[in-house]
């Protein structure tokens, strides 16, 4: 625990103007961001008597070990900064709301030639028109559904338009009336355009209009005696006001309106946010947080206002955003939100009427979901913390294992030999620390070597952490091409981001963010644990212990558990350790050694199928994926790509003649590839027909021997 007067800045260093402050620990890691109106005054407060600060404040001086500033002119331009910081370095003392998913919105792209209805989540993208966000995506379907009655808009994914088009034939919505099916021609695409255009007027909340004209256009057909026609109108009328009704009007005057609430305790605050567009409740979301700093209500909002509108901008902000308090200043955040917008924002606590009512229905939402989610947490901290606690016990550890890390193999028959790192702190699974290895220093299979390298690379890297920082003295020369490198981060997990760059020409280990010495940003292996966990039995636990003899550590626990028995296995030890089958421990144990065998075997297979949808295209220098998929989409194939002539490749728009002349000889030292083989019924397939040499939009999938059931035994 560092004492916060050893890096106190001496009087007269703070300036007294706006800006950011960051604490920083003896690590580097940024572990708190804030900003202020006169930096002097508040960095003032956290340097006095630690009795009087609020217990989570004094946690927080006492982990830092240096304080640092940036000034800025204004205080809008401070509240940027602090979000941008936020959100780069995820100081672990700020208020940050846990969002458990990402929210779907019912989107339609009006920046296509033929605009789609769809479900979409994540990163909003230009061009696109977004309502919701909804609670779930089934409500999105169940309103799309009524709606396509009367506004047979497009719902098909591209390839099954192009296939469509390309047979002639449109899907079942096209038969039954739900699409105008554009694909063959039945609209013409302006008139689709236009359909998809009123289709987002109603769903901006401009109902009357349409329901005024079909009223007219039903009141004509029965006049007229096309008493089908009026039939087909009347339904379509109840369509749209069944639609309306999943979203009754709340607010009058077509308010455009988000609605905050928070209900808080001393440990944890929940935010409920009701977005109404048009004057109907649109979309729902709630995030909970830890109150790991002494916080008030309004700036729990300013928080809240912080994460909701920090990446949007336009009609994304409402006019008016009602909350239960503001924060003080109120002006600087008026502002950055007039900013986001590009017009007036109102920022305000509703008095009175209509829109206080429904205030109070989204606090009550606020209180409920902080009750629900505190008794979840209260069974669910109350499991975990047995869990490691039977795990200490049962391994003699001086202390509950809050880092476990569990390291895997996995192959196919000796090709593509990959391991995976995952990391659960606190019982819980922390994906954002996942790592993954290819295996290099050797050829084949071998379990027990690949877990020695695998280990002796991850900690050999945690040691250079320690000598970057001056934690470790002990002159070991590390420098041995096995240094962190940089790699790009993807996304991965079932829902949640993977971590790791492209497949191609990849480093021996890349993955996670930027390893860099002078910031905040998280490192990639600066952080050891209290225990490894080795997918397999007594030898991969003796290697494992045998890389970390090696490298000079000894504070850290090792076991391996074994699949069959489900077995404990220490390093040393003749006998393993058994744990009850209804033991907590157990369970986590099994949940770590699962999860570092799911993220292993996706690695494995997704190497596996670039390997078989490689092309002799991907070794030309300079040849991009855009003029690659040019050069398929003009010749059909590489087989005819490879008998063209230089003149002939040179017809393909964007290629050059020293370029088609780098094409000609790089496919002619290529070895073509081996004809795929239906094994149904054993016919030899011409590239032409199925081979993996296919357009980008449809790459073949390679042919491989087996049964799936067969296959997946191969799969270690």
């Amino acid at each position: 625990m560092a004492d916060p007067s050893s890096y106190r800045p001496r009087p007269g260093e703070i300036p007294d103007s706006p800006g950011v402050y960051r604490f920083r620990d003896e690590h580097r890691r940024v572990i708190y961001v804030g900003k202020a109106k006169s930096l002097r005054q508040r960095l003032a407060n956290y340097f006095q008597d630690l009795a009087n600060l609020h217990p989570r404040t004094r946690t927080m001086v006492t982990t830092a070990a240096s304080v640092e500033w940036t000034v800025v002119s204004t205080e809008v331009e401070a509240l940027q900064l602090e979000y941008s910081w936020i959100k780069e370095y995820d100081p672990r003392f700020n208020v940050k709301y846990r969002d458990d998913k990402s929210y779907p919105y019912l989107a339609v792209t009006m920046n296509e030639e033929f605009p789609r209805v769809q479900v979409m989540r994540g990163q909003k993208k230009k061009g696109v028109r977004y309502f919701g966000p909804y609670g779930h995506a089934w409500a999105i379907r169940d309103t799309v559904d009524l709606l396509l009655r009367v506004f047979p808009v497009r719902t098909c994914s591209a390839g099954v338009f192009k296939n469509a088009a390309r047979t002639g034939r449109p899907c079942l919505l096209g038969y039954i009336g739900k699409c105008s099916a554009p694909c063959v021609g039945r609209i013409t695409p302006d008139d689709h355009w236009d359909l998809a255009d009123e289709f987002c007027d109603f769903m901006a909340g401009r109902t009357g209009t349409y329901l005024r004209r079909l009223e007219r256009q039903m009141a004509e057909a029965a006049e007229e005696m096309e008493y089908e026609r009026a039939a087909r109108l009347r339904d379509d009328i109840g369509a749209l006001k069944k639609a309306m009704e999943k979203s009754a009007v709340v607010l009058a005057d077509a308010t455009d309106a988000d609605l905050i609430a928070v209900a808080e305790d001393e440990l944890e605050a929940a935010v409920q946010i009701f977005h109404v567009r048009g004057g109907r409740v649109r979309g729902q979301r709630g995030w909970v947080t830890d109150k790991v700093e002494e916080i008030t209500t309004g700036a729990l909002v300013e928080h809240a206002l912080q994460q909701l509108y920090g990446e949007e901008s336009g009609d994304a902000v409402p006019k008016e955003v009602l909350v239960p308090a503001l924060p003080d200043p109120v002006e600087p955040v008026q502002q950055w939100l007039t900013e986001r917008r590009g017009s007036g924002v109102s920022l305000r606590i509703p008095q009175r009427g209509d829109k206080k009512a429904l205030m109070e229905t989204v606090q009550r939402n606020a209180q409920q979901a902080l009750v629900l989610h505190k008794t979840k947490r209260a069974s669910d901290l109350t499991t975990r913390s047995r869990a490691l606690e039977e795990i200490a016990e049962a391994l003699d550890l001086d202390s509950a294992p809050l880092r476990i890390e569990c390291y895997d193999i996995s192959h196919l028959q000796g090709d593509d030999v990959v391991a995976s790192m995952v990391v659960f702190e606190d019982g819980l699974a922390r994906k954002s620390e996942y790592r993954r290895f290819q295996i290099k220093g050797f050829e084949g299979q071998d379990d027990v070597r690949s877990m020695h390298e695998v280990i002796t690379r991850r900690f050999r890297r945690y040691l250079a952490e320690k000598e970057k920082t001056g934690e470790w003295a002990d002159g070991e020369d590390l420098s041995d091409g096995d240094r962190p490198t940089t790699g790009a981060d993807t996304t991965e997990n079932g829902a949640a981001p993977t971590r790791g760059p492209a497949l191609a020409d990849e480093p021996a280990l890349t993955d996670g963010p930027a390893f860099k010495d002078d910031d905040g940003r998280p490192k990639r292996f600066a952080y050891p644990p209290q225990l490894v966990v080795v997918d397999g039995g007594q030898p991969q636990v003796a290697a494992a212990q045998r890389a970390l003899d090696d490298l000079g550590i000894d504070d850290i626990a090792v076991c391996g558990l074994a699949k069959r028995l489900e077995e404990v296995w220490l390093p040393r030890e003749d006998d393993p350790v058994v744990l009850p089958r209804t033991s907590e421990g157990l369970y986590l144990l099994q949940r770590v050694r699962d999860e570092a065998h799911r993220f292993a075997i996706t690695y494995q297979r997704a190497k596996r199928a670039k390997r078989f949808r490689s092309s002799p295209l991907d070794d030309v220098p300079g040849l991009g994926e855009t003029r690659k998929q040019a050069l398929i989409k003009h010749f059909g194939s590489v087989k005819k790509l490879r008998s063209a002539t230089i003149d002939q490749i040179c017809e393909v728009p964007g290629i050059g003649r020293k370029t088609a002349e780098t094409v000609a000889v790089a496919l002619a030292r290529a070895t073509p590839a081996a004809p795929a083989v239906n094994t149904a019924t054993g016919e030899i397939m011409d590239d032409d027909e199925g081979a993996p040499e296919t357009t980008a939009d449809a790459p073949g999938e390679p042919v491989t021997a087996g049964t799936p059931d067969e296959r997946r035994g191969q799969e270690r």
